[in-house]
């Protein structure tokens, strides 16, 4: 089972449904004892980091994700600012991170070529991969995704970048780092393509 970790923040229903029709049993849940008995786990998240910090850290939850991560090595997938929230912190806030990877999160900032370009990058846009992984298997390079975020996750081990997006600047899209893995657009809401990559999440990550 799935579990879609409820911390009263992201698209919780369009999340499971997403999984039912990739044919994976999905649950939303904020129970600990639901959680501990996930075969994987999806990390959610919309709005702003340290609102999503603190609700996280606020329901307890962080210590048994924590666990069920770091020690049982459960796979995690974060999405948008549930990726965001795995890296060691924001220029948005204050929050600390969970320091899942070595990343920070970062708001845009763009040259004198790229300043007509709009923030928040809102819309839709291809995610290059760059190496292997099962998270990314049977890539088209059409791969189109929905993003919508002010801030966006620089990783400083090369290893972790599955994905790159250009939006004036380079966007690590997509993380991977041994059990752990995240989104910075939002699977749930990029039909087809996020349809795909949520079944590799289901299906080929062990």
């Amino acid at each position: 089972m799935i579990v879609v970790v409820d911390y009263g923040v992201g698209n919780l229903g369009s999340i499971v449904n997403m999984f039912k029709k990739v044919g994976a049993k999905a649950v939303a849940s904020s129970d600990p004892a639901v959680i501990e008995g996930a075969e994987k786990l999806i990390l959610p998240g919309v709005g702003a980091f340290d609102a999503a910090m603190r609700k996280f850290r606020e329901t307890g939850l962080v210590p048994v994700v924590g666990r069920l991560v770091m020690e049982k090595k459960i796979p995690v997938l974060g999405l948008c600012v549930g990726l965001q929230l795995m890296t060691k912190g924001s220029e948005e806030g204050r929050e600390a991170g969970l320091g899942w990877f070595d990343a920070e999160t970062i708001r845009f900032k763009f040259d004198d070529a790229h300043a007509h370009l709009k923030i928040p990058h809102m819309g839709w846009n291809t995610a290059l991969v760059c190496r292997e992984h099962p998270l990314v298997m049977d890539w088209d390079e059409e791969s189109r995704f929905y993003f919508v975020h002010s801030y966006y996750v620089v990783a400083k081990d090369a290893n972790a970048v599955l994905a790159e997006t250009e939006y004036g600047v380079t966007i690590h899209s997509i993380l991977g780092r041994e059990n752990i893995m995240g989104t910075q657009f939002h699977p749930e809401k990029s039909h087809k393509y996020g349809m795909r990559l949520l079944k590799n999440f289901a299906e080929n990550v062990q």
